[in-house]
């Protein structure tokens, strides 16, 4: 299975989300593309994986979008691009797809699908996805998220070079302690972000 229901606490009635971590995608350009053109089919929040650090990264985004939703309070065009901005630390809609939105060159993508209309199912979606993407499809954890990080990125993006305790070790790795400590300080920049 490529996609599955993410079950998150307090959702508002009648949404629903789906997710799923593709890996050595070879189509991003062509996503970007139909996002870009704002082709309905593609009402997906597509994620560049090397800027996130666990699956409750992205699931704090898409929290964060759905309720602005809810709430009508969406500061980008639908739900889906409201996701990608929650992932960013400051109001800038432009530099939040820039960094975190899928792009020409993105080799894991994590697809997001939040729906209110109850006759799409897992299924239909599921299906749309594998039909599009083309990757690897591999579940949306911890672990999977992990191994696609870039913590040079992440660091760069949430402002986190000069914090002590994340420093040395290779770009593109780090300790599991480390990734903690980082998810903490980039899930309180999330939050925190226009205060």
């Amino acid at each position: 299975m490529s996609a599955f229901q993410i079950p998150i606490e307090h959702l508002p009635p009648g949404y629903a989300v789906y997710g799923a971590l593709y890996k050595d995608t070879t189509n991003a350009a062509f996503l970007q593309s139909q996002l870009l053109a704002r082709n309905p089919e593609f009402e997906y929040a597509l994620i560049d994986a090397s800027t996130l650090l666990s699956s409750a990264h992205v699931l704090a985004a898409v929290f964060k979008a759905v309720w602005a939703a809810y709430k009508n309070a969406l500061k980008t065009p639908n739900v889906h691009s409201e996701t990608v901005l929650g992932l960013s630390p400051s109001f800038n809609i432009a530099e939040a797809y820039r960094r975190y939105g899928i792009g020409p060159e993105s080799r894991n993508v994590v697809v997001i699908k939040i729906i209110t209309d109850a006759s799409k199912t897992l299924a239909a979606v599921e299906q749309h996805v594998a039909q599009k993407v083309q990757g690897t499809p591999v579940p949306l954890t911890d672990d999977a998220v992990a191994a696609c990080t870039d913590v040079g990125k992440v660091k760069k993006y949430y402002k986190l070079n000069g914090v002590a305790s994340l420093a040395g070790g290779p770009k593109s790795q780090a300790a599991p302690e480390k990734l903690r400590e980082a998810e903490v300080l980039a899930l309180g920049a999330m939050a925190l972000r226009g205060l």
